[in-house]
């Protein structure tokens, strides 16, 4: 019996190309309102896990059963002629028909509506970022696939995307498949862990990722020590080093 809540469901998925395997043996599940981030190092088949989700791949190992149609995707390269004067409303409507409150709407869930007749040129690197998701969320999908969202953006803007996309995905209900390369930051805005290595290294729950052995492996016993920082309740934020910076109100 299917689950309703399901958006997106990989058995056994993977890829040969060249003779090689990009990526094998991946089982996960993305459901209605939950984030699930794909981590591991460079190569280790992360964006391909995400673009075996989004059916762009015809001969796979594996099956990938998808229950959505409503799927938005926001690439980790976004090639744009810079020198264009392009207004951050021209850039929402650029390859989709979006009416004026769809616009206004997905602009001030980002935080951004104040820069819509800004030109994406003078944004900072964190603006462009929620201008992305912005025109990705536009159209309510149900399911968002994020690879590396937070591109050129600092550690305090990290903390606060993540925590973006987080109210977002409680917002619109929809599911998130997040591609990260830091589980330290993300870990508190996500539900769902899967450690990449060419194959499913581990999986689970953020804190209980953080202290598999293969995850220590991959990522070394320093990161597993500062992730264990967030296996408390907290009401409070952390700066990088885990210092307590601020009490949430």
């Amino acid at each position: 019996m299917k689950d309703n809540n399901i958006l997106v469901k990989l058995s056994n998925a993977g890829i040969l190309k060249d003779n090689k395997w990009l990526v094998r043996g991946v089982n996960l599940e993305i459901h209605k309102g939950k984030i699930v981030t794909l981590i591991g190092p460079n190569g280790s088949g992360k964006t391909t896990t995400a673009k075996i989700a989004l059916g762009l791949y015809k001969h796979i190992e594996g099956t990938v059963e998808k229950f959505t149609k409503k799927i938005s995707y926001v690439p980790q390269k976004v090639i744009i002629d810079w020198t264009l004067p392009v207004r951050v409303s021209d850039f929402m409507v650029l390859t989709q028909d979006l009416k004026s409150d769809e616009i206004s709407y997905a602009l001030n869930l980002t935080g951004v509506e104040h820069l819509k007749n800004n030109n994406l040129r003078d944004l900072s690197g964190g603006e462009f970022q929620r201008v992305l998701l912005a025109r990705a969320i536009a159209k309510r999908p149900e399911l968002l696939v994020l690879d590396e969202p937070v591109q050129g953006v600092d550690y305090s803007g990290e903390v606060a995307l993540y925590a973006l996309i987080k109210k977002i995905s409680e917002t619109l209900k929809c599911g998130i498949l997040l591609i990260s390369h830091d589980l330290h930051v993300v870990m508190s805005a996500t539900d769902h862990v899967v450690c990449l290595n060419g194959h499913v290294c581990c999986s689970g729950n953020p804190v209980d990722v953080a202290q598999d052995k293969n995850y220590k492996e991959l990522f070394g016993e320093h990161s597993s020590q500062l992730l264990s920082i967030y296996e408390h309740d907290h009401n409070h934020t952390h700066s990088s080093d885990g210092n307590i910076v601020e009490a949430k109100k």
